[in-house]
């Protein structure tokens, strides 16, 4: 990646020193802009149009997850490498859902960044086994072995999150009820109002009920 321009979208000011300095060490590549917004992040990735963005899970304003989907539907070419503190598969498939190339744990080494970037810039993906696997699941089940279903763009996963939704639940108590972190709950619930095309919680709830969802009680 000779001559490589990278922008590092992060709201810790201390991981972006930390991860600035690994990237200025490899000859040839820049950090030409640093966001600790995902707001700043779509604002900087449209004005200096790197070679690849860096891009953190949880923001403020936006996370990486609509970020990513912002750059990319006004940049198709860009290449977006979700940086991740932890191998949460369910995250980094959403944000590949969104057209990310990849994820990168935040405690990678010189050569694993280096191995990032050059595979992203040539186009390339980075993918985890995890991750790997749930894609090859993806292809290997017929569409036409799937029943029909209300919301067909949701994911099982998405799918479960609407649920909770619908029936007026918190993202702290979505993400207790289904074992899994608070911010993969909010990176589900993100991509669910991008899918239905909402704004909100209420009007996410009102979809599901027009759409005859099937939402659980509150208390069950």
């Amino acid at each position: 990646m000779a001559g490589g321009r990278v922008l590092l979208a992060d709201d810790h000011a201390l991981f972006r020193d930390g991860m600035r300095a690994l990237i200025t060490s490899i000859p040839g590549i820049e950090v030409v802009g640093e966001a600790s917004s995902g707001a700043e992040a779509v604002r900087l990735g449209l004005a200096l149009r790197p070679d690849v963005i860096l891009m953190g899970l949880q923001m403020p304003d936006m996370n990486g997850i609509e970020a990513t989907r912002r750059v990319l539907a006004a940049l198709p070419g860009a290449r977006v490498i979700i940086l991740t503190m932890h191998e949460d598969d369910e995250s980094v498939f959403a944000a590949m859902r969104a057209g990310a190339r990849g994820h990168l744990l935040k405690g990678a080494r010189q050569h694993e960044l280096l191995r990032a970037l050059d595979t992203a810039a040539d186009g390339g993906a980075i993918f985890s086994p995890r991750v790997a696997e749930r894609i090859l699941q993806f292809f290997r089940t017929s569409r036409r072995d799937l029943p029909l279903k209300v919301f067909p763009d949701l994911t099982e996963r998405e799918r479960e999150v609407l649920d909770h939704i619908a029936a007026g639940r918190a993202d702290a108590d979505i993400a207790r009820r289904l074992g899994t972190a608070e911010e993969t709950v909010r990176n589900h619930v993100s991509n669910i109002f991008a899918k239905l095309h909402v704004t909100d919680r209420a009007q996410a709830m009102v979809r599901a009920r027009e759409a005859r969802f099937d939402p659980k009680e509150p208390g069950t």
